[in-house]
């Protein structure tokens, strides 16, 4: 066995509370074997900590990480504007080469800024699986299903991508990759198509994600068409089970939030992205006290326009005051949890917390910088002061993937260069 400690820093525990300690890893095995004092001395190799906070790794619970070659493409526009006139007729022309050069630029902001996993849906997924076995993240993957506007032929074989993709790459890079079933929305794929696949999806045991109540825009045409809104429709088509989680949740009445939390679907709460897109303020506080599990995704970097989880927390936590008109609403403790172990529980991931046994998914956050200090309260800090810059390493089944702000696993360097070649390449061809 093979050990790393984590050496000389605090340790953010489950029930968040801070204690001074080191972190003993099994390399091999990809777990946290012990948390106590004293470790580093019989390990076979050392990360310092010092001065820093250790805490999960976190997790994007949604997010389209190759969609970094669209940052800063199409800004400033409500949410069907910005896909049916700029982004959609941009991932027409995406190559296979193109999502991987994407992927690998969001693996290396999501490594450089503490995530160790995320749940992502998009096209060429086999490229995206790829790149995430070569960056050493965790994720769960899936063909994201669009109907509209294909004939019956191709949007049935779009569905049936997504379901053999899903039964594919499950397990691949060594078990860091889980899969789901991903229709986009409710509204972009057709109920037939719905009605077809999803009991399939059951009988393989995939779980199934999807974009729901994102915008008024999406509820309306459901309650008109069908008598009933959104996730009561997702019900009737057995898509709020357990194992299910759904994006956004920003237009959810009473009765859809006691729907989730009777059937335990997760929802991934994505603020940054409803701002910019003027999509609404999801009723974060109202979910949590229902008991519906909530955690955090960055959606994709063109209507973010970055990765950070980070960023995402404070924004969390802002908005979520706003919602409940309530500045005690969304509290930090409730976002962290959201950062780390609620986001892992929705998207059905064992990691987002730190104690023996767990996987070794860890971020060490350097807290010697001027708006980290004093040290009043490091949950606080987490929620509304610590920043992607502030990441010292990042570790992913008990592999250092950063090391004092290098990345080890992927060509930093290379990277861009590639991604912004890609880039430009792809927007040339979209327009």
């Amino acid at each position: 066995m093979t050990t790393l400690a984590i050496a000389g820093g605090r340790v953010l525990r489950p029930d968040l509370t801070v204690t001074t300690a080191d972190v003993l890893i099994d390399q091999d095995g990809g777990e946290i074997r012990e948390i106590g004092p004293d470790l580093a001395a019989d390990a076979d190799e050392t990360l310092d900590a010092g001065g820093s906070l250790v805490t999960p790794g976190f997790v994007n619970g949604h997010c389209h990480v190759a969609m970094t070659l669209l940052r800063g493409y199409a800004d400033d526009k409500p949410l069907d504007a910005w896909l049916q006139e700029d982004i959609w007729p941009a991932e027409g022309e995406l190559t296979a080469d193109d999502v991987r050069a994407g992927a690998e630029l969001g693996l290396v902001e999501l490594i450089k800024s503490g995530t160790t996993a995320f749940a992502d849906m998009y096209f060429h997924v086999p490229e995206v699986a790829a790149a995430v076995e070569e960056a050493g993240l965790r994720a769960r993957l899936g063909h994201g299903i669009v109907t509209i506007g294909r004939d019956e032929d191709a949007a049935r074989e779009d569905a049936r991508t997504s379901l053999e993709i899903a039964r594919e790459y499950d397990g691949a890079a060594d078990g860091r990759i889980s899969t789901a079933f991903m229709p986009h929305s409710l509204t972009t794929v057709g109920s037939e198509y719905l009605e077809e696949f999803v009991p399939e999806a059951r009988e393989a045991g995939v779980p199934i994600h999807y974009h729901a109540n994102e915008t008024a825009d999406e509820v309306a045409p459901i309650v008109e068409e069908h008598g009933v809104r959104p996730l009561e429709y997702a019900v009737d088509r057995g898509m709020l089970e357990p194992e299910d989680f759904v994006a956004h949740g920003v237009h959810v009445d009473e009765h859809e939030i006691d729907l989730l939390a009777e059937a335990g679907t997760g929802v991934i709460h994505c603020p940054a992205s409803n701002m910019k897109l003027a999509s609404g303020m999801a009723p974060v506080q109202r979910m949590l006290d229902a008991g519906v599990t909530v955690g955090l995704g960055t959606d994709g970097a063109a209507s973010n326009n970055d990765l950070s989880m980070l960023d995402e927390a404070r924004d969390a936590a802002m908005l979520g005051k706003l919602a409940a008109d309530d500045a005690s609403a969304v509290p930090a403790e409730a976002v962290v949890e959201m950062l780390t172990r609620g986001s892992a529980d929705a998207i059905g991931l064992e990691s987002g917390r730190l104690e023996e046994g767990a996987p070794a998914d860890l971020a060490v956050i350097d807290l010697e910088r001027p708006h980290l200090t004093p040290r009043h309260d490091l949950v606080s800090h987490l929620a509304y002061a610590a920043a992607a810059a502030d990441v010292r390493h990042t570790i992913c089944d008990g592999r250092v993937l950063m090391r004092d702000r290098e990345v080890l696993s992927l060509d930093e360097t290379a990277v861009r260069e590639r991604a912004a070649d890609h880039a430009a390449d792809l927007v040339s061809r979209a327009e």
